[in-house]
């Protein structure tokens, strides 16, 4: 039986207090081609058997990422990922409710947490992290809004480098927008985050920079860092691939006071893009203006070691007012995968695989340098760079596809004023020699 408690007067009388005509007007944001235009063109019913086989046949469409040389990175990056893993979060003592909302009888998942968060200071070379967000993007966002927090509205402006992923700066940008947050005109061409230093001055309350940054160019954070303190702002460092930091000087030791990013290298499938797990981490003098939640080491009666929520300041906590953020949860289970293969891989581990990573950046570079119609213009990479084409990288990537290699993201589609020749190239511990090779093999037949 359908539950509907509104009747057509309810409605009309909300929309009035509103103050629009019809609920079309609702999503007047939306934009009108992005809009459904009467109903889908589904079957009206199934059986359970035909919708099985209709899903199957769909999915046969679909490459999988493991069936084919696979160089796509920009955000999203495909790692081997231990069996262990996947055996391990479906163990029962992990089987608890996904969000500890009663912490008492949670002690698995906030032991979790609480080595999760050691995990992600560690990795970052910052003080404190809390127990994950939704994503890189919306925890950039998040460290934005508590930049603007920590400087009590007094300073109004973010910059955000060129180099910062586009998506990022489209979820912060979105946020900031509702806060009257100023983000400055970005300059999004390539090599220029050293720029952003000219654009802070006393009204800026954080600058944002990413490294590597979109490009797969590593940014010397220190002189953006003196710059931005010296106005008494904060540095936002920002990351896309996890396993990067094992490899170059953490964000914490250059000076960034907020680190922000994308856990999903690390024990997160690709998944056709979710769901992921946002890390953040800060400076032990912000802890109690950041968002999400913070899972603590304690003793109990007995002296016993036990784990609870030290701080979670949320609207549904805490008064509204005194919120830092209204995320309603962390990524419970993409933090428990994250934290295995962080376990399974320790120190020396992640070092090892991130040199990996960059060993077979370099071969796949070294390939391209020699192919006629195609440019390598990084100075600087860990494992992904940015190639400029003789033709449309939309093209070419199609084009490769066709034999069977998926190439790498045109910039264009991350930005559409992007250069429509520049490609977007990763190439991590899973690009084998005979992927390199075929990946030559098809870029030079394309090309030519």
């Amino acid at each position: 039986m359908r539950y509907l408690p509104l009747n057509a007067n309810d409605r009309t009388q909300m929309l009035d207090v509103i103050g629009v005509e019809n609920v079309d007007d609702l999503f007047h944001n939306v934009p009108e081609a992005a809009r459904l235009k009467g109903l889908i063109d589904l079957p009206t019913h199934q059986s359970e058997q035909a919708v099985e086989q209709f899903f199957q046949r769909l999915s046969n469409k679909s490459t999988p990422a493991s069936s084919v040389p696979f160089f796509c990175g920009a955000g999203a990056y495909k790692h081997h990922i231990p069996a262990t893993v996947d055996h391990l979060i479906q163990r029962s003592e992990f089987l608890t409710a996904y969000t500890p909302y009663q912490p008492e009888i949670s002690q698995g998942t906030l032991q979790t947490l609480f080595e999760f968060q050691t995990q992600v200071a560690l990795l970052t070379g910052m003080e404190v992290a809390n127990a994950s967000m939704y994503d890189g993007s919306t925890a950039c966002a998040e460290a934005v809004v508590m930049a603007h927090r920590v400087a009590r509205g007094k300073k109004s402006k973010a910059v955000l480098a060129p180099g910062l992923h586009p998506h990022y700066a489209a979820a912060t940008q979105t946020l900031a927008s509702t806060l009257n947050i100023t983000i400055n005109e970005r300059d999004t061409r390539m090599g220029r985050d050293d720029h952003v230093i000219d654009h802070i001055d006393d009204d800026t309350c954080c600058v944002v920079v990413q490294s590597p940054n979109v490009f797969g160019e590593i940014v010397d954070l220190r002189p953006i860092a003196e710059k931005a303190h010296a106005h008494k702002a904060l540095l936002i460092a920002v990351f896309t691939e996890p396993v990067a930091l094992a490899a170059i000087t953490p964000p914490g030791e250059q000076g960034a006071d907020i680190v922000v990013g994308e856990g999903q290298g690390l024990g997160v499938g690709l998944a056709f893009g979710g769901p992921h797990v946002g890390l953040f981490a800060c400076r032990q003098k912000l802890v109690r203006q950041m968002p999400g939640r913070v899972c603590g080491e304690t003793v109990d009666a007995n002296g016993d070691r036990g784990y609870v929520l030290t701080l979670s300041t949320r609207e549904q906590h805490i008064r509204r007012e005194k919120a830092t953020s209204n995320i309603c949860t962390n990524s419970g289970l993409c933090c428990l995968a994250f934290t295995i293969h962080m376990s399974l891989l320790g120190d020396a581990g992640i070092q090892r695989l991130a040199t990996l990573n960059h060993e077979k950046a370099c071969d796949l570079a070294d390939v391209i340098e020699e192919i006629e119609g195609a440019e390598v213009l990084n100075d600087t990479f860990f494992n992904e760079f940015t190639v400029r084409l003789n033709k449309p990288a939309a093209d070419v990537v199609d084009a490769m596809v066709e034999k069977g290699v998926i190439a790498g993201v045109p910039l264009s589609r991350l930005s559409p004023d992007a250069d429509e020749n520049l490609l977007l190239v990763c190439a991590t511990e899973t690009s084998s020699d005979e992927d390199i090779a075929a990946f030559e093999a098809a870029l030079k037949e394309v090309l030519s």
